[in-house]
């Protein structure tokens, strides 16, 4: 019981403020939906006008607006088909049959996304339920677009959700785990083993998935803004350009086949041996002088004491430049396996230093 706890805890976490937001405007959403429909407007089928209100309480109001527009048409479309389908077969079964195929290939063929679903769950509810008269699907129509527009507004007026923080955590979350891998590197480069590289390795690949998740998250943050009438109420921290994706992508390579082949070095089914110990106390010391690198821009995107950061970076920079060079005058005499193994070293080395010189792009 323990270990299942210990494996499922990592899944596990608080959500944030945006989660806990978006969540309670969706219950308000549905109960304000819910009391229109149902208690005011007395709809026999009150039930269409919460599920799509919350439906449309999206990541976005443009998000909100778009996909209100797809859901409207595919329940419109469902409700339409399955009534016509009650009143030539008069029978609810045999009005399944016809109505489910042709609703479930719309939803599959409509250019709607995941809303294609609702015009099979909307044939599906109208047939179960008998409530298939043509006065009935003005209801439904009706409590349809009364949900629409009550997801719709509760999402534009209470706290419009802007992703601006959420792409600047992202970004700055680059240099820091950049970081947090150099010096793991650098503190076990004198006695790292296959099992230890793998692990690099495999925290260089998060990396690049830590570059996916960011320009997912740019898509949003840009999204967010349109349409967004309380776009100039929220707060919202500016992100760096997407030049710093550029500039980390590059890093995040440079790693990835860095800490290859330090995996193949001390693999066993290699023929690539491990660098001498004097090149691994230097390529050590070079990695963290280049995590240092890593933790002053990070220091610098947040804006803090960022002349102390830049005069920090210099001096690491110049550090790692010392080792590199060091590491060079070991490149010749240790044998062609070796001279390989330690030349390829040197090159990713050297890229990712110059990677990591300031520029336009860092900031």
């Amino acid at each position: 019981m323990k270990a299942a706890l210990a494996r499922l805890t990592p899944r596990l976490h608080r959500p944030d403020r945006y989660q806990v937001v978006q969540s309670l405007k969706m219950a308000a959403a549905a109960i304000l939906a819910w009391a229109l429909t149902g208690w005011w407007l007395e709809a026999p089928m009150a039930l269409m006008a919460p599920w799509a209100a919350v439906a449309l309480v999206q990541g976005t109001v443009y998000r909100s607006l778009r996909t209100a527009v797809q859901l409207v048409l595919m329940i419109t479309a469902g409700t339409l088909v399955a009534t016509g389908a009650a009143a030539l077969t008069g029978n609810t079964m045999i009005a399944m049959v016809v109505a489910l195929p042709l609703t479930a290939l719309l939803g599959n063929l409509a250019p709607v996304g995941g809303q294609g679903l609702y015009a099979s769950t909307t044939a599906l509810f109208v047939l179960a339920y008998g409530s298939h008269s043509w006065p009935a699907v003005g209801h439904r129509l009706l409590e349809t677009l009364v949900g629409a527009a009550v997801g719709v507004a509760v999402n534009a007026v209470v706290l419009p959700p802007v992703h601006s923080r959420h792409v600047s955590r992202l970004a700055s979350a680059l240099p820091r785990d950049s970081a947090r891998l150099l010096r793991d590197m650098a503190d076990g480069m004198q006695d790292y083993d296959a099992s230890r590289a793998e692990q690099w390795h495999r925290g260089a690949k998060d990396l690049l998935a830590a570059l996916s998740e960011l320009y997912i998250g740019r898509g949003w943050d840009s999204e967010s803004f349109r349409l967004n009438p309380g776009r100039r109420l929220r707060r919202w921290t500016p992100a760096p350009s997407t030049d710093w994706d550029s500039v980390w992508a590059r890093v995040a390579n440079r790693l990835l086949a860095l800490t290859l082949t330090l995996w193949e070095t001390a693999a066993e089914d290699r023929a690539l041996p491990r660098p001498p110990g004097r090149a691994r106390a230097e390529l050590g010391r070079l990695l963290s002088a280049a995590a240092e690198a890593c933790e002053a821009y990070e220091t610098i995107m947040a804006n803090a004491a960022i002349q102390v950061q830049r005069d920090r970076l210099d001096s690491a920079l110049v550090e790692a430049h010392r080792a590199l060079a060091t590491v060079k005058r070991q490149l010749h005499g240790q044998g062609p396996d070796a001279d390989a193994a330690l030349g390829s070293l040197v090159a990713d080395c050297h890229a990712l230093l110059d990677d990591l010189a300031p520029s336009e792009q860092h900031v």
